[in-house]
């Protein structure tokens, strides 16, 4: 594993469209090394094509994106895929293999034009697998996982890309609390090893707990970004998700829980 990452991700007045409408407008901030972000926002604000638009999936409506103080085309594909991995929301498996050779995927950017996976490759893989609790399962048929097993093994083919910046899309998905924590557990100590950590999340809790800032997506082309323990309050939340938030205290920690709607007098 790489000792620190070096890669600042940044978004250069980036406007995220789709169908003629601006989700994201102007969109103007540095994803760094060492923290976790976490984006918020209603289904359909544009928190999985934002991340779409930081990996080089589709074009931004405006602006740009920049990788190391380089514009994302400009950067050599390979080299972009040693530095970025983006984890999609679901994972989808059209041919059978198994859950070893699908870890092995994230070893492809390392892995010359013409060359086999190596030693070292193999390695990473059952380590990565390892430490999602796999270990016991590599030779099994990927496609006779369980929805939290194939989701636990694709965060493993994240893990043995081995990027510097990491776009997780809804990263706990399928996953069980246990799962759940576990893994945004790894995500903060991968950060504290000098990762660049970016979440779409709908649990407005797991980014107070885990997130160092907050980025807001209101689906308007509006956005807020800050620090989470600045940005998370019940006015803003109640704003993003049109819907009562209230803030409870309980073992010296805020919990936000969807509240009561007054009825229509």
């Amino acid at each position: 594993m790489q000792s620190e990452a070096k890669s600042e991700l940044r978004a250069n007045e980036l406007n995220v469209d789709v169908a003629g409408r601006t989700l994201i407008r102007a969109l103007d901030l540095a994803f760094e090394p060492g923290e976790i972000v976490a984006v918020l926002g209603k289904n359909g604000a544009g928190k999985s094509l934002l991340l779409h638009t930081l990996a080089g999936l589709r074009e931004a409506g405006a602006g740009s994106v920049s990788l190391g103080g380089i514009a994302i085309a400009e950067v050599p594909r390979r080299a972009f895929a040693l530095a970025l991995t983006l984890l999609p929301q679901d994972s989808d498996d059209v041919f059978p293999s198994s859950v070893l050779e699908t870890a092995l995927i994230g070893r492809h950017p390392h892995v010359g034009r013409f060359g086999w996976e190596s030693r070292e490759d193999l390695a990473v893989a059952h380590a990565a697998l390892a430490t999602m609790g796999l270990e016991g399962m590599a030779d099994r048929d990927v496609l006779t996982l369980s929805g939290g097993e194939r989701q636990r093994l694709a965060i493993a083919q994240v893990l043995a890309q081995n990027a510097d910046v990491l776009l997780l899309d809804e990263p706990t998905n399928h996953l069980d609390p246990q799962h759940q924590l576990e893994a945004l557990d790894l995500f903060r100590s991968l950060a504290e090893r000098g990762k660049c950590v970016v979440i779409a999340l709908h649990d407005i809790n797991y980014a107070a707990r885990y997130a160092d800032r907050c980025l807001l997506l209101y689906g308007d082309g509006r956005w807020t970004a800050g620090d989470a323990g600045e940005v998370l309050d019940c006015e803003r939340l109640e704003a993003l998700y049109d819907t009562p938030i209230d803030a409870v205290r309980w073992r010296n920690r805020t919990l936000f829980v969807p509240g009561v709607r007054s009825p229509d007098p």
